[in-house]
């Protein structure tokens, strides 16, 4: 079990404190906490409309992780005037999935192609360093029981940062066998209570 110290609980507190307002120009510094405490409040929503966008799992997943992505980067282009940070948030989930579906008819085809042939699409050092702060103590007790191939699969894509193709070509498997130690090792993370929230990454 993962013990948090008082200091610890007393910054999730202040942030919890915050309006998402406050929390914007926190997450631009590089604050993690802060990061956290946005992802935390809108990880359910955002994933959502990726879903209603894509129909698959798999596809909503890695689209809401990439929106993410870019709002841990883009905080500059926030305007409180424009909207709330949950509708900016979620423009970037959709403008995203747009720019994704746009270039084929074929949902899943048009996931493969650009994970195949995009450049990648990597979370710099500062959003590493707050993703896993985030996840890995809930995480790491949850992966001692799920089988090593899926473990090893989840570790490379969600910790190391690679691509499902990157992962396939490292571990000398077909793309969908990785694909699918991925959905089993997810599927069995979020069996857990504590992870059930736990809804891209």
């Amino acid at each position: 079990m993962t013990h948090r110290t008082p200091t610890a609980m007393g910054k999730e507190r202040r942030y919890a404190r915050l309006a998402d307002e406050e929390l914007i120009p926190l997450v631009g510094a590089g604050d993690a906490g802060a990061f956290a405490a946005l992802y935390d409040r809108h990880s359910r929503a955002a994933y959502s409309v990726a879903w209603r966008m894509t129909g698959e799992r798999q596809a909503a997943e890695d689209l809401a992780q990439d929106a993410f992505l870019k709002a841990w980067r883009s905080t500059g282009t926030y305007r409180p005037h424009r909207g709330s940070v949950k509708t900016w948030l979620l423009s970037i989930v959709h403008n995203r999935g747009v720019d994704g579906l746009r270039s084929s008819a074929s949902r899943r085809r048009t996931r493969e192609e650009v994970e195949a042939e995009a450049p990648r699409n990597q979370p710099n050092e500062a959003f590493s360093e707050a993703w896993g702060n985030h996840k890995r103590a809930r995480v790491r007790e949850a992966l001692r029981d799920i089988p090593r191939e899926q473990r090893e699969v989840l570790a490379l894509l969600h910790w190391e940062g690679l691509t499902q193709l990157e992962v396939s070509e490292r571990l000398g498997l077909p793309l969908g066998t990785v694909k699918g130690r991925s959905r089993l090792g997810l599927r069995k993370l979020r069996a857990r209570p504590e992870l059930r929230t736990l809804a891209v990454g």
